[in-house]
């Protein structure tokens, strides 16, 4: 038996099979079909009962996704690459119990909370949405940004480690829609709804 060829034409179908591609069409954990919804078959989504995602949404290649927290993400967001969506985080709990975590309940230190990201958001490459931020309408998140607990306003675009406001996607949109005068109706209406 030709070994070397066997393992090759397994190697093939494998990484036929593995290959990162997006999935048109999103189920719902309340059964609800979004069918302009992307997601990649590479991203990983904990706790899909605690997910509240709106249409039109785009997930890329090899996030992570937590929703045990409860989480929403609105229309038209916009998830790249190697990104983290948390909506829970027991480091703290683990460095406080040590070895002895497994075998407790309720631990001092695990934190749990709801994160939200706001409609036509765009959360850039590498980034960490830690629990319990709410991402405004509109806004950017920074590639390589660690995003810190807390409301960050419509518009924002946040950059860092710690991530900090550094600007307002209006700025950028209206050079936009002044060379493009009829997308204005359609960009007005999400963003003042």
């Amino acid at each position: 038996m030709n070994w070397n060829g066997l393992f090759s034409r397994i190697r093939f179908r494998l990484s036929a099979w593995v290959r990162p591609r997006m999935v048109y069409g999103f189920q719902r954990g309340d059964g609800v079909f979004l069918k302009r919804t992307r997601v990649s078959n590479m991203t990983r989504i904990e706790h899909m009962d605690k997910l509240m995602i709106d249409d039109n949404v785009y997930i890329g290649h090899f996030n992570l996704i937590d929703a045990s927290g409860g989480l929403y993400i609105g229309e038209g967001c916009q998830i790249t690459n190697y990104v983290s969506v948390l909506t829970h985080s027991s480091h703290v709990a683990i460095r406080l119990y040590g070895r002895e975590y497994l075998t407790r309940d309720n631990h001092v230190g695990y934190l749990k909370k709801p994160t939200k990201l706001g409609k036509y958001s765009f959360i850039g490459p590498h980034s960490v949405l830690m629990p319990g931020v709410e991402l405004g309408k509109g806004s950017i998140v920074s590639a390589y940004s660690f995003v810190q607990a807390g409301a960050y306003p419509d518009f924002a675009i946040l950059a860092g480690n710690p991530a900090r406001v550094v600007g307002d996607t209006r700025e950028a949109d209206a050079e936009w829609l002044a060379q493009n005068p009829e997308l204005h109706h359609l960009y007005e209406a999400w963003a003042h709804d």
